[in-house]
């Protein structure tokens, strides 16, 4: 078939797929046949790998492999922070990233693409937030060699379709559109917000908020208010609610609220103006944020690949340093060997300009965000693919 006709046949179909999902699996299959890849899959990725599910594949690849590639060999794949490098709608190769001779030598390469004669992956990123990047996929077979030019080019051509199409579907999966461009924002932040009014009432709560009242631990919903489990912090609330709105604000609040698995929160309440509503009952008084009392890794990787020049591998060496401690740990949790580690660890202390591991984490702070991305503007509510099945 020509070209442009094999292009618009496949864009259409991408389209069908949009209003009926089932179409999915075939039309990956003739995604993977224009592009002249092996298979194809649209999936995410969480920056902790824990959540990484794919959302719909052709069938190409065996379901033990699939089921393998979850449950354990995600966490030895060279190429897991790949979408850290992958920009929206423009696709990239592992071999244009990662040295072919580290991906030879990984367990990875060794126990789960070989057997499968699989030698190169393309992705594209069709969305990036803080928790999760939604990604098109497409794998090589030895026989088609690495990734080339017209993959390349071809993968570019579909990306704005198969974006559009998943946004598409999400918007018709949606029952209602109540997300205002308020909650939006709110909801683009890490931090559990929740606004309450001088009774405690929750007026508003952001997706992390709900998440962390789901679970009744450091607070709670009781009889729609907001309820610390600390009595002591519940009580110092109660005078920073109740303090007259005469003269100045209230000084705001600040607390540490413990979970019984031992894992700390900050608290910090800052008291707004006091309103009344229409009804004559009082607008908001207070909002609260909270935040866990430890390191966030999720929203740092992609700002510090880009600030330090790092490379595919030893922003992996980087994030398990930080994350585990040890070169030998590093080693055995990557499946490289301990001087492939000492040797991007230097190259990672020479492009940051630190010398000490320690200095590493502090780095790492140091580029936090408190919004779910460092660099795009957070406009999701939700994610943009439903939950999935591996």
């Amino acid at each position: 078939m020509d070209e442009a006709l094999a292009l618009s046949a496949t864009v259409e179909r991408i389209y069908d797929a949009a209003v009926a999902p089932e179409l999915w699996p075939a039309v990956l299959a003739q995604i993977a046949t224009y592009v002249e890849g092996y298979s194809a899959a649209i999936f995410s990725k969480t920056p902790t790998l824990t959540d990484s599910i794919i959302h719909h594949h052709d069938g190409r690849i065996e379901e033990a492999y699939r089921d393998s590639y979850f449950s354990h060999y995600i966490k030895l794949d060279p190429a897991n922070t790949l979408q850290y490098f992958a920009e929206l709608e423009r696709p990239v190769s592992v071999s244009s990233l990662v040295p072919p001779e580290e991906m030879v030598e990984s367990r990875f390469f060794q126990e789960w693409a070989t057997p499968q004669g699989l030698v190169d992956f393309v992705t594209v990123a069709l969305d990036k937030s803080r928790s999760s990047a939604a990604l098109l996929g497409v794998f090589r077979h030895a026989s088609q060699g690495a990734a080339d030019e017209k993959i390349m080019r071809r993968m570019g051509l579909l990306a704005p379709h198969v974006r559009r199409a998943v946004l598409i579907g999400r918007v018709l999966e949606q029952k209602s559109a109540e997300a205002s461009v308020f909650a939006d924002a709110l909801d683009s932040l890490g931090s559990a917000l929740i606004l309450i009014d001088r009774d405690g009432r929750i007026l508003h709560a952001n997706a992390a908020a709900y998440l962390l009242l789901d679970t009744a631990e450091p607070c709670r919903i009781q009889g729609g208010k907001l309820t610390f489990n600390d009595r002591a912090a519940n009580d110092s609330l109660r005078c920073l609610l109740t303090t007259p709105a005469s003269g100045r604000l209230p000084c705001d609040l600040r607390l540490t609220l413990d979970r019984q698995d031992g894992e700390r929160f900050l608290a910090h309440a800052l008291p707004l103006t006091f309103r009344r509503t229409r009804g004559g009952s009082h607008g908001a008084a207070a909002v609260i944020c909270l935040q866990r009392a430890a390191l966030e890794l999720e929203a740092t990787p992609s700002l510090i690949a880009k600030s330090y020049g790092l490379t595919p591998t030893e922003l992996r060496v980087l994030l398990a340093i930080v994350e585990i401690g040890g070169v030998p740990e590093t080693a055995d949790s990557l499946g490289i060997g301990e001087g492939t580690v000492k040797t991007h660890l230097r190259r990672i202390f020479a492009k940051t300009g630190v010398a000490r591991q320690a200095d590493l984490v502090r780095l790492i702070a140091t580029h936090t965000s408190p919004l779910h991305r460092d660099d795009e503007p957070a406009v999701q509510q939700r994610p943009l693919l439903a939950a999935g099945k591996r």
